[in-house]
């Protein structure tokens, strides 16, 4: 039996695939009775090394925390262990592509905020997630349109026990796991990874946002391994000044803190938000949550129906001409045209949305409308 034909928990229909996780695909699903939609994701029960059952118990222990979708059933349909968790929105690797592959300084601040909360708290449940990228960190939908989830516990650790408190012991010589781009320098190293390493590599993601790319992207080899030590060697010749160079040195001071610590310190989570809240003030900028595809979407829309506008505006000068043409020849005088587009008000004028200004006098009417919308119903539909 395929996927596309199970039936999940004699209540759940599986639809088209949507994306794919760690270990397992992931498809858009119905509930039968209310069709509510939902996400559902499969692993063959005859994998090498299943994973799903293990990353459902994470989600439950993490169940709860802002930012956590929800598991709504877990357990095995014919050939395939099945999950099903709450429908999220894009993930911000998606919305940086939507956005021509870079942030504005406003869009990296309001994302670092909450995305230095979600990692605090799945730290707080004793687990490190060991995977962070812009992949894993998908935009809610609907009310929920604002706020950043954190998803694919695959490879998530315990990295102390829950009741003592006693942390892992420190180890080396450990194969490289999670992503090598956005992997601390110490995992490269093989050292066991904890709590310091998930935050460093959440520096590379910000930087990453900030400048378009990273300097240790694109390099060429022959093997993995050797791929691996190209990123590595890169990664620990390029100074946290140098990678974060032309950008607010709150981005190096973070990063310069997280390879600071050691193995089984807990990082002070306070203090880098603050770092970065006091440089959003600093910059001007307001908690409006209007992120960059929100407007680039809006002014996508809006340049879409000015191009409209300019053709039908053709449209309606050639039968004008025409009209007067005909008219002329037979006495008729033609009304005037008034222009399909006065009064209209172009928002690449002036953009302090996208900057982070918040003078709801100087901001295009739309964007001020589209603001409004963000705070009081999230953003729905700001993507594709």
């Amino acid at each position: 039996m395929s996927a596309m034909d199970l039936r999940v928990g004699n209540k759940y229909r599986i639809g088209r695939k949507i994306g794919s996780g760690s270990f397992g695909d992931i498809y858009l699903g119905s509930n039968i009775v209310n069709g509510e939609e939902v996400a559902i994701k499969l692993e063959s029960v005859k994998a090498k090394h299943p994973q799903l059952e293990y990353e459902a118990k994470v989600y439950k222990t993490l169940s709860g925390g802002v930012g956590i979708p929800f598991v709504r059933w877990y357990g095995t349909e014919c050939d395939y262990n099945a999950m099903v968790i709450d429908l999220l929105g894009p993930s911000l690797e998606d919305l940086f592509n939507f956005c021509q592959r870079r942030f504005s300084l406003k869009t990296v601040l309001l994302l670092a905020d909450q995305l230095i909360s979600r990692i605090e708290f799945v730290h707080s449940k004793n687990f490190i997630h060991r995977d962070i990228k812009p992949d894993n960190f998908l935009m809610g939908i609907g009310k929920r349109g604002n706020q950043v989830n954190v998803i694919d516990f695959g490879l998530a650790k315990k990295y102390r026990d829950p009741k003592t408190h006693l942390h892992i012991p420190y180890r080396e010589n450990k194969n490289l796991t999670g992503t090598a781009r956005y992997a601390s320098i110490n995992t490269h190293l093989g050292v066991e990874q904890s709590r310091r390493d998930d935050l460093e590599s959440l520096g590379y993601v910000l930087m990453y946002f900030c400048r378009g790319s990273l300097p240790w992207q694109g390099l060429k080899a022959a093997t993995k391994k050797q791929k691996y030590d190209r990123i590595m060697e890169k990664k620990m010749t390029t100074s946290t000044e140098l990678l974060c160079r032309g950008f607010p040195n709150e981005f190096s001071i973070y990063l310069n803190y997280t390879r600071s610590l050691r193995f089984d310190d807990k990082p002070d989570y306070s203090y880098l938000r603050k770092l970065f809240r006091d440089l959003f003030v600093r910059e001007g900028y307001v908690y409006d949550y209007v992120f960059d595809w929100t407007v680039f979407k809006l002014k996508k829309e809006e340049s879409k129906g000015h191009n409209q506008d300019e053709s039908h505006g053709k449209d309606q000068q050639n039968k004008m001409r025409l009209g007067h043409d005909v008219s002329a020849s037979k006495g008729i005088n033609l009304p005037p045209h008034a222009g399909s587009g006065a009064g209209m008000q172009s928002s690449s004028r002036n953009n302090p949305v996208g900057n982070g200004a918040v003078n709801s006098g100087n901001v295009p009417s739309t964007e001020r409308v589209l603001r409004s919308q963000a705070t009081k119903t999230g953003q729905q539909q700001y993507y594709g």
